[in-house]
This record gives structure tokens, C-alpha cells and sequence, in this order.
């Protein structure tokens, strides 16, 4: 597997200076490495998104962070999850991704999707242009990035992008993986299958076993054998040795949205949040992965720890918990 155990960083208010806010973010990245996961990510995002925190707070630039943590780390993976397509020029981004590449000694992986985000497009100047639009766009610039990744000319002229014999040079490989993320059943995971090595699934945990079924067939429609697919799931973990604690973490996250988690139906919470949220002692977070996710055939996770992965120590327990049940 190229990725079977993930760290998302998708939060950067940790209530200090500024000045102290990148050595928060290596000093996870190092835990994490040490921890047993073999890649790192950060949102590639300008605003931070809603019910994580407000768009006013800390939200630092992707690709010069992964460049950073490059420098940092010395054997994990590094990616976005994931580029958002709709504000990088493809043929760049290839560039991009393939220098991390070459700074980090061969650990770049491009995760990349369609963009989501309409407020941050906006205040930007990016087109968001319609769900189609970033589609077709998508697709487009996927057969640009596909081919400069392994070593050949570009030459490509569609609606959105155009290149004329692009290079991409320097390359230390020419299998630099691509990884897709979404939950679209037809659109996100018809160019998975098409050009992706990995696919990072993201939705509630309930819809899994639709998800991995429609990801048979999008597979089946191209003749791709599935299993040449990685898949993982994100999950936001929140997890102490204290699982009472780590519950109450979970509520007041909720209860920082305005949410009572205790007044949830099981139909609402499945329905929420929540349900993608795996929260307690270690011992009892394992059980919640095994029979909501690994039970439906999924290989990898990716996990993200909004309340408290900043705080030394927590992305270590993580790492020790996860890293046997994923080897």
C-alpha cells in the first residue's frame, strides 16, 4: 500500500503566536513519523472550513508548508488532502508536486479533487463555475498532470486547460502517485478508477458499504481490477487513554456548532458529523474502526485530530493505537 495509516492536519488555532505555529505543525509531523504513519497531510485550503472553526482563523498555504515539513521529516509521505483543482493550473501543479518530490527524496504523493469551497473561490477571484464545470475541469486537468508526472509531453487542448508539449524536469520517479478524494459516487470515483492509485473516501461512515459498491462498479465499467485501487477513509479521531475525556472533547466540539451530541437520535447521529467521528479509549476506538469501517473492505485510514493532535503526545498515542491493527 502506498498509504495505509494517514495524518491530516486540518487545524492551525493553537492558541499561540504566530511565530509558533509551524514548529507545532513539524513537531506533529515528527510525531507522526515516529508513531508509525507513513504519510502526512494538510488541507490545501485559504480559509479554515465550517465546523472546524471560522474563516478568519489560521490557514496556512499547502504546498510551502509541505515544503517545510520536506525539510523536517525525514521518511514519511507528504500530500494535500487534497488540491483543490479549480485554483491550480495543472500543468504547474505537476511541476509542483514533482519538485516536493525531488526536496523530499522521493515522498510526495498529488492528492487533488474538483474544489468545494465557494466562499474561499470568491473572496480569491477563482471561477467556481458549476458542480459540471469542476468536473469537466477535473477530468481535463487529470490528463494533463497524468502523463507530466511520468515523464512525458504534455500536448493537450480541451475546454478549460491547454498545453503544448509541456516538461516536467527534474524527476526522481515516474510513478509519482496520484490520490483522488470525495465521496461522488459517479463522478469522484469514474476518475479514481481511471487514473488514480489511491482514493481517499470521504463521507459518513454508514454510506460505506454503498460507497465500496459503487466503487466496484465504476471499476467494472473500464475493466480496472479493483484491487489495483487503494482505498482508505478519513476519520476524525478523538481519542485519550481517558475515554471519558475524549468524549467530552467530542461533545464540545459539537456543542461549539451549536449541537447538543447527547440529544442525537441513532438515525441523527448517522446523519451527522458524528458519524464519521471515532471518539474514546484506545481499546474502544480500534472497535468502533474494525465494524464501521474495516469491515466493509476498506485497507487504509486516514485520520485527522481537530481537538487536540497538536498537543504533544496525542498524535503518538495514535499512532501506536492504529499502526498494528493497519499493518
Amino acid at each position: 500500500m502506498t498509504i495505509r495509516l494517514g495524518y491530516q492536519m486540518p487545524n492551525f488555532s493553537y492558541g499561540q503566536p504566530v511565530r509558533d505555529l509551524f514548529p507545532t505543525v513539524v513537531a506533529q509531523a515528527r510525531e507522526a513519523e515516529a508513531a508509525g504513519f507513513d504519510t502526512v497531510f494538510v488541507m490545501d485550503h485559504f480559509y479554515q472550513l465550517p465546523g472546524i472553526g471560522s474563516p478568519d482563523d489560521p490557514m496556512l498555504e499547502s504546498y510551502t508548508t509541505l515544503g517545510g515539513l520536506a525539510a523536517s521529516t525525514g521518511r514519511i509521505q507528504l500530500s494535500a488532502l487534497v488540491t483543490g483543482n479549480t485554483y491550480r493550473n495543472p500543468a504547474l501543479l505537476a511541476k509542483t508536486v514533482t519538485t516536493l518530490d525531488v526536496v523530499s527524496g522521493g515522498r510526495a504523493v498529488l492528492g487533488i479533487g474538483a474544489g468545494w469551497f465557494e466562499m474561499e473561490h470568491k473572496a480569491y477571484g477563482f471561477e467556481f463555475g458549476s458542480f459540471t464545470d469542476r468536473f469537466q475541469r477535473l477530468d481535463e486537468a487529470l490528463q494533463i498532470i497524468h502523463p507530466m508526472l511520468r515523464g512525458e509531453r504534455s500536448t493537450f487542448t480541451g475546454e478549460w486547460y491547454h498545453t503544448d508539449e509541456a516538461m516536467n524536469e527534474p524527476r526522481i520517479r515516474d510513478d509519482l502517485p496520484i490520490l483522488l478524494g470525495g465521496g461522488g459516487e459517479k463522478k469522484t470515483f469514474a476518475l479514481a478508477a481511471r487514473y488514480a492509485d489511491h482514493l481517499n473516501i470521504i463521507c459518513n461512515a454508514s454510506e460505506l458499504p454503498r460507497k465500496m459498491a459503487a466503487l466496484q462498479e465504476r471499476c467494472a465499467e473500464i475493466g480496472r481490477d479493483p484491487k489495483t485501487l487503494e482505498v482508505s477513509f478519513l476519520a476524525f479521531l478523538i481519542i485519550d487513554e481517558d475515554g471519558d475525556r475524549a468524549r467530552k472533547q467530542q461533545q464540545d466540539l459539537f456543542s461549539a456548532n451549536g449541537v447538543d451530541l447527547s440529544s442525537l437520535s441513532e438515525e441523527q447521529r448517522r446523519n451527522s458529523p458524528a458519524d464519521r467521528q471515532f471518539a474514546g479509549a484506545p481499546d474502544e476506538v480500534i472497535e468502533q474502526l474494525r465494524s464501521r469501517v474495516f469491515a466493509h473492505g476498506v485497507q487504509g485510514l486516514i485520520v485527522n485530530m481537530v481537538t487536540n493532535g497538536h498537543e504533544p503526545g496525542a498524535v503518538d498515542l495514535a499512532g501506536r493505537t492504529l499502526a498494528p491493527l493497519l499493518r
